[in-house]
């Protein structure tokens, strides 16, 4: 992406010149200490958010990050933009409200699996619903980590943990089927091991308009160390996941002689080594279908035996946000009624004086 941002320094005889900001990474690093556990996912999720800052187009000034309470949540002190270190599970509520406040800022939301899926789980559904023009960076280690290791609404069912010594008898949330279900119109996943998909994964994210939730498997060393390990392991990984490419099929393993077809509604692993099926017969992955079921699908991947889990963009379709039509709407009532006046209002209806 072009990097447009612009400062205006006077010239010689006082004129304002143009002339384009060039950031780097650097731009973006606030220089505070960063207080992660050594080895911790959040480290690079850092690092490729300030190595993309620099291309989104956007001035730092504008930029905002909310977040609300647990690790990842600390993420706005080592950004050199604008945030907000809410409550927990208030960040997309929080986010929404800046958002409506100031439509120009480009709003960023870090939050972990506890805090949005939980106590936070009415406001991100919500936020999703409205289609507010926010980016949700979702850090999700399956795990409390920053209270020190309690399982979480995306921990797997049997899990043992401290809150759970004889195993979780939960059914684990999974955030992406959350998202497609609840109207977000861009959904994406990707894991903190693969620095370049998950550049790709926010440049993308960063230039839709609407709610954009990236789904970011980051690994928590101390509290589940290994959880991703089958993702991300060089002789396992290409066995276990499929990268989702707009107008390609969906292709995996380490020949990419296996790929995945529908049947129907039914999805099916084939392998293409014995002849029965070719290329040609596979799901072709369209990630503008305006029909979420397919999207919906692929998010199941993850519980069904032996299928590999998608990487990548799941759903992106267009639609009107929240925070634009709130605008809009506010903009055509002025034409008509002028701009308010609030002592007004409050004394508009029936009133009382105390004396």
């Amino acid at each position: 992406m072009e990097n447009n941002n612009v400062i205006t320094p006077p010239d010689s005889i006082g004129t304002r010149v143009e002339q384009p900001v060039k950031y780097t990474a650097k731009d973006f690093s606030s220089g505070l200490e960063v207080r992660w556990c050594p080895g911790c996912g959040d480290y690079s999720i850092l690092a490729q958010v300030q190595r993309t800052a620099p291309e989104i187009n956007v001035p730092k000034e504008n930029m905002v990050w909310v977040s609300g309470i647990g690790c990842s949540s600390r993420f706005p002190y080592y950004m050199d933009t604008f945030g907000f270190h809410g409550i927990h599970g208030r960040a997309a509520a929080i986010a929404s409200g800046v958002k409506i406040a100031n439509p120009k800022l480009s709003v960023w939301v870090a939050t972990g699996d506890g805090d949005l899926l939980s106590i936070g789980g009415n406001h991100f559904i919500h936020a999703c619903r409205r289609n507010m023009d926010l980016k949700i960076m979702l850090f999700n280690n399956r795990i409390y980590g920053l209270t020190k290791g309690q399982y979480s609404p995306t921990s797997e069912k049997g899990k043992k943990t401290k809150s759970s010594p004889h195993g979780s008898i939960d059914f684990p949330f999974k955030p992406v089927s959350v998202a497609l279900a609840s109207g977000a119109t861009f959904v994406a996943r990707s894991m903190d091991r693969d620095p370049k998909h998950l550049q790709a994964m926010m440049a993308r994210a960063a230039e839709h308009k609407g709610t954009a939730m990236i789904e970011i498997y980051q690994n928590c060393n101390i509290f589940n160390d290994g959880a991703f390990l089958h993702l991300t392991e060089k002789e396992l990984k290409d066995e276990n996941v499929v990268y989702l490419e707009h107008g390609k099929p969906l292709l995996y393993g380490h020949n990419k002689n296996k790929g995945i077809r529908l049947n129907g509604l039914t999805p099916e692993l084939v392998d293409l080594s014995k002849g029965e099926f070719s290329v040609s017969d596979l799901w072709v992955h369209d990630e503008h279908d305006i029909n979420p079921a397919r999207a919906f699908i692929l998010s199941q991947f993850i519980e069904m035996e032996h299928f590999p889990t998608p990487l990548g963009i799941f759903s992106q379709i267009q639609k009107s946000t929240y925070d634009a039509d709130v605008e809009e709407q506010i903009a055509e009532v002025q034409k008509t009624k002028g701009i308010g006046n609030l002592k007004k209002l409050l004394y508009s209806g029936n009133t009382w004086k105390i004396e």
